[in-house]
């Protein structure tokens, strides 16, 4: 699978964090999927975004994540077109990251 240049795989996430790097994490699911599993992060559910975007600095480097990456693809994209231009996609989401980091996490 390649990687866009508004992407980043869950290896590279995982190896971000691992390093304690200066990035946040978006969770846009909804809070029944965070509660089912989730790697941290903030939660901001799609729908809301719109709402919610006073809570993100425009500066930061974003990591938006779903559980399979296209609600966080429209986030991205969203967030780009508002001046996050260092928002980025988590390819294939939270289903990813059970697949490859984690597979101890519950999949749904």
């Amino acid at each position: 699978m390649s990687i866009r240049d508004d992407e980043m795989s869950v290896r590279a996430l995982k190896e971000r964090l691992d390093r304690n790097e200066d990035l946040i994490v978006l969770d846009v699911r909804e809070p029944s999927e965070f509660q089912i599993c989730n790697i941290g992060g903030v939660l901001i559910p799609l729908g809301t975004l719109p709402l919610r975007l006073d809570e993100l600095d425009p500066e930061s480097e974003i990591a938006v994540i779903c559980h399979h990456g296209n609600r966080s693809r429209w986030a991205v994209d969203f967030l780009r077109q508002r001046g996050y231009s260092r928002a980025k996609n988590v390819a294939g989401g939270i289903e990813a990251w059970a697949r490859e980091i984690d597979p101890g996490m519950p999949r749904y």
